[in-house]
């Protein structure tokens, strides 16, 4: 009797809800049995699908109604460490340091002072900017 009580009052519940809340529940739900039919003694979560439960947690304002395999501080670590993740990406070093010169533009700074002596850096830069090497004037005087 406590049973069929039970049973129709989550019918009530069920009813009142809204068709995105259930969907999204019963998306979580089978996305568990999914796991847990993966992984007969032990459930292992992949990658993808600590992500989908991060995401349920941003989208899905119940979803540790939902949760049964893990505990919701679980899941809110997995989000953390994700967020970790993505910064350390971000703000990696990428190509650190100024350009290199070309070797052979080196070459030829060196062969066009030698060639004209009375050549300062300016003119040296200027005759390169009309050849299309684009170089800053001061590393043609550094060079």
């Amino acid at each position: 009797m406590l049973c069929w009580l039970i049973f129709l009052f989550r019918l009530a519940a069920a009813v009142l809800k809204s068709r995105r809340h259930l969907l999204l529940e019963n998306a979580a739900l089978r996305h568990q049995l999914l796991v847990l039919s993966r992984n007969a003694n032990r459930p292992r979560w992949d990658p993808v699908d600590r992500v989908l439960w991060v995401w349920l947690s941003v989208v899905w304002s119940r979803w540790r109604k939902a949760l049964r395999l893990v505990q919701p501080d679980t899941v809110i670590h997995w989000h953390r460490e994700g967020f970790r993740l993505f910064w350390r990406w971000k703000s990696r070093a990428r190509n650190a340091g100024r350009k290199s010169v070309a070797p052979e533009t080196i070459a030829l700074i060196r062969q066009m002072s030698q060639a004209n002596p009375l050549w300062g850096a300016p003119r040296i830069h200027g005759e390169l900017l009309k050849l299309g090497i684009t170089l800053a004037q001061r590393t043609v005087s550094n060079t």
